[in-house]
């Protein structure tokens, strides 16, 4: 299935524009689920037809769902508290009844993440439009999985279980019943649904499209988006430049504005794959006003985010890795080696990175940023690199 991952800053019109793809694909045959994080019926009012919690057909091969993050929460907290019942018990807690149950922060952004990956593993479509939160919600999401499956290895190393048959006998010298089997437990099954939400956000067949105004607010929108989708290891599938006006439009503040959307439109087609939507003078409702904005198709899979190792141990001792970063500032880059992890700051991102494994026998000798790629040199260390030992 394909995957193509929209978002673009507040008011850009994302949404509407994530439906106007949906239609098209599905008007051309294409079995398409549109998939929502809009809390409110934006997609609906796009597509002159309601939609909610439960998938729903919009059009012929189209399917749109909007999942409630409230009753996904509610469920899994009644799963959660089934699993833990001796716990509970045993410390006296009182249960929570559905009914009292309201979303925590982050819970939402759990609850979509879980439903992309059911709509991703689902056979019934081949082509999946995510309607992703405004850029700086959209990128955190992004990085969300990566993050917390981190997290979860660091609290709960998966080869402690090793000491699984010692845990009766710490249970009897401590006087009460131990929790780590369920506490693994539940980590494991966290670890395997985040993979599985890594896995689509990474495999070959997802790409982002992002969509702005075109102008001075929506080109330093872009610029940080690419930078941060960039550090994230994820491409820029299209750029959709939203609401363009006519060459012919009238009135002097109109020329103004005009002018502003051609240069910034001029700048933006030098760097990406620029789609301009024009502006219908209204807000746009149903089938005939989204086939009017003549959205670009669903372009062909791009080329994967690759981040080589070049071996220039015979030219000059080092192996280096590139990093491509459109975008990125000289000054805005900080690099912080950790253990075999490389902390990577650029601009207002941050990413912890495993390295490859034959940069983790080596030490860093230095960086550099040339044509928006960063390039890390690193120097094989003498007593973990074979055949150069002293």
């Amino acid at each position: 299935m394909r995957t193509i991952l929209i978002t673009g800053p507040g008011g850009s019109g994302r949404t509407t524009i994530a439906s106007a793809t949906a239609l098209r694909a599905a008007a051309e045959g294409v079995r398409t689920l549109l998939l929502s994080a809009d809390r409110t019926d934006t997609p609906g009012v796009a597509l002159g037809t309601g939609t909610g919690p439960a998938p729903a057909e919009a059009a012929p091969c189209l399917t749109v769902w909007r999942p409630d993050a409230t009753e996904r929460f509610r469920q899994d907290l009644t799963a959660f508290q089934h699993r833990a019942a001796n716990v509970l018990d045993l410390l006296g807690a009182a249960r929570l009844d559905a009914e009292e149950v309201t979303p925590l922060p982050g819970a939402e952004e759990l609850s979509f993440l879980r439903a992309l990956r059911d709509a991703a593993l689902c056979d019934r479509y081949d082509l999946l439009v995510v309607d992703l939160p405004p850029l700086s919600g959209a990128l955190a999401l992004l990085g969300l999985p990566e993050e917390l499956r981190r997290y979860l290895r660091r609290l709960l190393p998966p080869e402690r279980q090793a000491a699984r048959a010692l845990r009766p006998v710490l249970g009897r010298l401590a006087g009460v019943p131990m929790p780590a089997d369920w506490l693994y437990e539940t980590a494991a099954r966290w670890d395997v649904e985040l993979a599985a939400v890594e896995a689509v956000l990474a495999d070959r067949d997802t790409a982002v499209r992002l969509v702005a105004e075109p102008g001075p607010a929506g080109a330093d929108a872009v610029r940080t988006a690419v930078l941060g989708l960039a550090l994230r290891g994820l491409r820029t599938e299209a750029l959709v430049a939203n609401r363009v006006l006519p060459d012919t439009a009238p009135g002097s503040w109109l020329a103004g504005l005009l002018a502003q959307q051609r240069k910034t439109l001029a700048d933006w087609q030098e760097s990406y794959d620029v789609h301009a939507v024009p502006h219908l003078g209204r807000d746009p409702h149903g089938p005939d006003d989204l086939a009017a904005l003549a959205v670009p198709a669903v372009n062909p899979a791009p080329d994967p985010v690759e981040w080589p190792v070049a071996d220039r141990i015979a030219e000059d001792g080092v192996l280096v890795w590139h990093l491509p970063l459109p975008g990125a500032i000289r000054n805005e880059l900080d690099l912080v080696r950790r253990g075999d992890e490389l902390l990577i700051t650029a601009g207002p991102f941050r990413r912890i990175v495993p390295l490859p494994s034959a940069l983790r026998r080596c030490t860093v000798a230095g960086a550099g940023l040339l044509d928006g790629e960063l390039r890390i040199r690193f120097t094989p260390d003498p007593d973990l690199w074979p055949g150069t030992g002293r």
